[in-house]
């Protein structure tokens, strides 16, 4: 049975269920529920989401098992050892940088929020030189697509993680400084839990990523070559 690309009040439960009981015996108990009620749901979304990118995103197109974030939590360097994440998530990466990070689209759904983001969060080294590099040069386009009107009364931009100084080697007299010190450069809307509850719920997560993929573009753009074809695997997605 295909499962619908939205969730049940049964889904908010187990995560709050989750949230007092995080805890792998309290989990097995209640595995039917989150292969049911959330991760097949979750799994239909990334799906439907993913075949609409064939239109603004086809370079970040992947089967929806690989864009799905595990609900286990990496503990080995943790001090907070509980086993696992009380939401679950879901990243498009852009092809070409599956296993680093770049820019891409983010969501995930817990207990008290839906989530949904685009940007670069965290990127590695090299790429975080690349967007720096980039802005030095088209400040002025970077400027056009962060304080974009229409963007930003659907996201708020992200928590930049600043430094507190100019970057070694970076002209502290630049007028891209502000974004040159950014560490991540990236978009973030919190909606109320309740609205992964929607039918339309793919269809408004879709229009919030469509609004993005300027932003995406040219964050990658310095680190990625263009890939426009869409992917042969998702053929069957595509609208017939």
């Amino acid at each position: 049975m295909t499962s619908q690309p939205h969730f049940s009040q049964e889904a908010l439960r187990f995560f709050r269920g989750l949230k007092r009981n995080n805890r792998r015996e309290w989990f097995e108990e209640q595995r039917s529920t989150f292969e049911q009620e959330v991760k097949r749901p979750m799994l239909a979304l990334i799906e439907r989401v993913t075949a609409g990118m064939a239109q603004y995103a086809p370079e970040h197109m992947r089967p929806a098992a690989k864009i799905l974030f595990r609900i286990y939590r990496d503990t080995r360097f943790s001090a907070d050892k509980t086993p696992y994440k009380t939401h679950l998530g879901a990243w498009w990466s852009r092809k070409g940088m599956e296993k680093t990070s770049g820019a891409g689209y983010y969501l995930h759904v817990s207990a008290t929020e839906l989530v949904i983001a685009a940007g670069a969060y965290m990127p590695e080294k090299e790429q975080t030189l690349a967007i720096r590099r980039r802005l030095l040069e088209d400040h002025a386009a970077f400027r056009r697509l962060i304080e974009d009107k229409k963007l930003l009364r659907a996201f708020s931009v992200h928590d930049p993680m600043s430094l507190s100084r100019p970057p070694r080697g970076f002209p502290a007299e630049h007028p891209a400084m502000e974004w040159i010190q950014w560490r991540q450069w990236g978009v973030t809307a919190h909606l109320p839990a309740e609205e992964a509850l929607k039918p339309n719920l793919a269809a408004e997560v879709e229009r919030r990523f469509r609004m993005a993929t300027p932003l995406v573009n040219f964050l990658n753009e310095p680190m990625a070559k263009p890939e426009k074809r869409c992917p042969a695997w998702a053929a069957h997605l595509l609208p017939k």
